[in-house]
């Protein structure tokens, strides 16, 4: 009996056995199908799509996920009918290639068939103040005295080919937005009389094709960004009547300027940097807090306008300027100039325009300013110089005090 038993216990084992090295006949070896049914492969799209898609499988289908250059974007879709909101707003345009991975219940998983879109959040057309715009055609937009109020609307960054833009005596107001970096085709900018605030966005250096920059007459404050030196194509620079306190030393990279006005705004200090200026013709520093002039400024030979009234320059008449021979118009009234003025004044032969009044001049006024044969305007008023003075110059002396003079 116990002999049966024992059989009967290893005819069982061994079918067991036999059983378990057999594969499942019920285990799903499917996979799902998975097709790509919106857009078309080559769309354009934007803003927000809506990508659908079909998938099927024997056993059914768990989930479809949606993948972009390789990578999951983590949203799936579980519920017929198969669809994901890709939001593109914060991709930059270019060309992106989507699938869409389905998944059985079973955990086995199929890819579809690629599609390529592409994104373009780019406008065709914007509408500012009522007007409707081209992307692609505009390239200038000359709004001079337009009457425009607020703030400069977002649209306009969207003008990528624009070479030419005037906004100026209108009354726009806010800040000068970063976007404006976007404009990387602009040759001339001018903001200029308009009631603008805030700083200078750094992004303004991005626009290296810039031969024109206008922002004077608002109230921009801070410091001139240092990334203003990107701008190596500028030929004319006005910033002037505004808050702004700083000169960087970047200044110095803008070595095709002809024309630098600084006027009326509250620097008190000039980088030497400038001194890399060769090609400068007018340089407007008047009416701001500065105390002197860096020597640099002898470099400066082709300069014929140099205006620094109005300021706080202390100590004696810069010796550097009278190297700049060109020179046709010299204005250093308004300051706190001391000494006397020295006979190489001279040198300065092409000067027609010499203002040196209101300042704490002493001394005689040397005969050779009499060489100076192109003067028309002399201003000498309302310093410390002493008689006699040169008879080429006796009707422009002007009131002096002369309590300190022998």
């Amino acid at each position: 009996m116990r002999r049966y038993i024992s059989l009967l216990l290893f005819i069982g084992l061994a079918f067991w056995s036999c059983e378990e090295e057999q594969p499942p006949e019920d285990k799903d070896t499917t996979p799902p199908t998975v097709t790509i049914t919106y857009p078309q492969s080559g769309s354009t799209v934007y803003e927000i799509i809506t990508i659908t898609c079909m998938s099927s499988d024997n056993e059914g289908v768990e989930k479809v996920e949606l993948w972009v250059n390789g990578v999951t974007t983590g949203v799936t879709d579980d519920t017929e009918p198969y669809s994901f909101d890709w939001n593109t707003t914060t991709l930059e345009d270019g060309s992106f290639t989507i699938i869409v991975r389905s998944y059985d219940l079973s955990g086995n998983t199929t890819d579809s068939e690629p599609i390529v879109l592409t994104v373009h959040n780019t406008p065709t057309e914007v509408t500012l103040w009522g007007v409707v715009y081209s992307v692609e055609d505009t390239d200038s937009l000359d709004l001079y005295s337009s009457g425009l109020t607020g703030s400069i609307p977002s649209e306009i960054w969207n003008l990528t080919n624009l070479i030419y833009l005037d906004l100026s005596h209108n009354e726009l107001t806010g800040s000068i937005p970063p976007e404006i970096g976007n404009l990387t085709n602009l040759i001339s900018l001018t903001l200029y009389n308009n009631q603008l605030t805030g700083s200078i966005p750094s992004e303004i250096g991005n626009l290296t094709n810039l031969q024109g920059l206008g922002l004077s007459w608002n109230q921009l404050s801070g410091s001139i960004p240092s990334e203003i030196g990107n701008l190596t194509n500028l030929i004319y620079l006005v910033l002037s009547s505004n808050q702004l306190t700083g000169i960087p030393p970047e200044i110095g990279n803008l070595t095709n300027l002809i024309y630098l006005n600084l006027w009326g705004n509250q620097l008190t200090g000039i980088p030497p940097e400038i001194g890399n200026l060769t090609n400068i013709t007018e340089l407007k520093l008047a009416y701001n807090q500065l105390t002197g002039i860096p020597p640099e400024i002898g470099n400066l030979t082709n300069l014929e306008k140099l205006h620094c009234q109005n300021n706080q320059l202390t100590g004696s008449l810069p010796p550097e300027i009278l190297n700049l021979t060109n020179l046709e118009k010299l204005y250093l009234h308004t300051n706190s100039l001391t000494g006397s003025i020295p006979s190489e004044i001279s040198n300065l032969t092409n000067l027609w325009q010499l203002e040196l009044a209101n300042n704490q001049l002493t001394g005689e006024i040397p005969e050779s300013i009499c060489d100076l044969t192109n003067l028309t305007s002399l201003w000498l008023s309302n310093n410390q110089l002493c008689p006699p003075y040169p008879s080429c110059i006796e009707d422009y002396v002007g009131e002096q005090d002369t309590s300190g003079c022998d």
